[in-house]
């Protein structure tokens, strides 16, 4: 069998791409990489990229650091792999358990492993789902999300997910109910305060729980800021005004903080950034700096002893995976927290996220066709408009948003289309010096672009 023989030919001939603009790829051929240095990337060819998306929001330490290379290589020299079935478990999981559980927001908890953010929430609500049959409540099935949000890509975790792509595979299933996204410049009516906006989001809350019966809702789940969906925060005051209506139809707060947890928004959760206590939190990405495919369901302790009680009436769980807890991935986890929280990635964060805002900012003021910034932290996007004054798109034809990225590439910089947003989160190591590079970059990019296409 005669093979392609570049690296480019080789990708496209055996490999499926997920999440990829196949034109773009066909066109100007995969970008197939070898390793890293810091926050960048290099590719088969020698050329260098200022990696500004962190591989896939997860990279925060960079992609060559020592520690947690160490930290893997001795777990494997040491006991390189095991489950966390039967009553069996390795040192590891215990100490990653006990840790996860002191820098949550709870008093106590429990911790439950997965490999990915997708199977904590589509795990979360299996535990939903059993803990109110076992509680009498089995009509308790409903699954409240909002539209534009991210949660996964398993059948249950995608139905939670409020993207129309998902209509492909015939998702969402029965029962999966999306709210409208707190998107207030995207989404605010004629004359409404941003208040107004959250007070109407507020009320729409409180009748989809009347028209559907709160006897019917297992849960409710968010992202503090909606990554996947274009880095979107929350409309002022949002989780303030949602969360007593959960409350008071004791409909349970799932926070999803694949994204935004440990230290991408700011602080250590994106629950604290913007002040509200959930009762459980959904992990994954930062949670092993992307060194190894890990997610974990932290348990509050309301739901942790809720589900203890359910677990315990029937003598177990039945749930589980392979390589949950795996002792490697603890391993590098354990690491990973050490280096975010007490390495100074966090400060590092804090220190120059108002030189990005504002960097940022000021390529929206100079451009005619930027309508929006948002972010918080490490995570921003810039929103392009055909016509500022009227917030009107580009013709999605033009596929602007992947223009500029496929630009920003050809100049060294990595950056991610999503919608006609362009998504900037770049590793907590970046210094001010890259920071500028990418800003530069970024603009050069933007330029380029809209003088092809205004």
């Amino acid at each position: 069998m005669d093979r392609p023989q570049s690296w480019e030919a080789r990708a496209e001939e055996y490999s499926l791409y997920g999440f990829t603009d196949l034109p773009s790829v066909h066109r100007r051929g995969t970008v197939v990489l070898t390793h890293g240095e810091g926050p960048y990337v290099v590719d088969v060819n020698g050329r260098r990229y200022l990696d500004a998306n962190s591989g896939l929001w997860n990279m925060v330490a960079g992609f060559d650091h020592k520690g947690l290379a160490e930290a893997a290589k001795a777990q494997y020299d040491r006991f390189p792999g095991y489950h966390a079935f039967f009553g069996r478990m390795s040192d590891q999981t215990v100490m990653l358990s006990e840790k996860l559980v002191e820098i949550s927001p709870f008093a106590r908890g429990k911790v439950f492993y997965t490999n990915s953010g997708s199977e904590a929430n589509d795990t979360m609500v299996k535990m939903l789902w059993f803990l109110h049959a076992s509680e009498g409540d089995p009509a308790r099935r409903k699954i409240l999300t909002r539209w534009n949000a991210y949660h996964g890509v398993t059948a249950v975790s995608a139905s939670m997910t409020g993207k129309p792509y998902n209509e492909v595979f015939g998702l969402p299933l029965p029962g999966f109910i999306h709210l409208t996204c707190p998107h207030y410049w995207r989404h605010g009516e004629a004359g409404e305060s941003e208040e107004q906006f959250t007070a109407r989001l507020a009320r729409e809350l409180e009748e989809t729980i009347r028209r559907e019966g709160a006897d019917t809702i297992a849960g409710f789940f968010a992202e503090p800021v909606m990554g996947a969906g274009g880095v979107i925060p929350p409309s002022r005051g949002y989780f303030q005004a949602v969360l007593p209506i959960l409350r008071r139809h004791g409909i349970p707060m799932i926070s999803d903080e694949v994204i935004c947890g440990f230290g991408r928004t700011g602080q250590t959760w994106g629950c604290e950034t913007y002040d509200f206590m959930p009762d459980a939190i959904i992990s994954s990405k930062n949670l092993t700096a992307g060194l190894f495919p890990m997610g974990a369901v932290i348990l509050g302790p309301d739901l942790a002893d809720r589900l203890q009680a359910a677990i315990e009436e029937i003598e177990e769980f039945p749930h589980g995976f392979t390589a949950s807890g795996h002792p490697v991935g603890c391993a590098i986890a354990l690491k990973a927290i050490d280096v975010v929280m007490n390495e100074g990635l966090a400060d590092n964060v804090r220190r120059l996220a108002p030189r990005m805002e504002a960097g940022l900012r000021a390529i929206m003021e100079r451009s005619d066709h930027i309508g929006e910034l948002r972010g918080i932290g490490f995570m921003w996007a810039l929103e392009a408009v055909k016509d500022k004054p009227t917030k009107t798109p580009f013709d999605g034809s033009l596929s602007v948003s992947e223009r500029i990225a496929n630009t920003c590439t050809d100049l060294g910089l990595i950056c991610r289309p999503l919608g006609q947003s362009i998504v900037l989160c770049p590793p907590f190591i970046l210094t001010e010096a890259q920071m500028e590079e990418m800003l530069e970059k970024l603009e050069l990019a933007l330029n380029r672009v809209f003088a092809e296409v205004a």
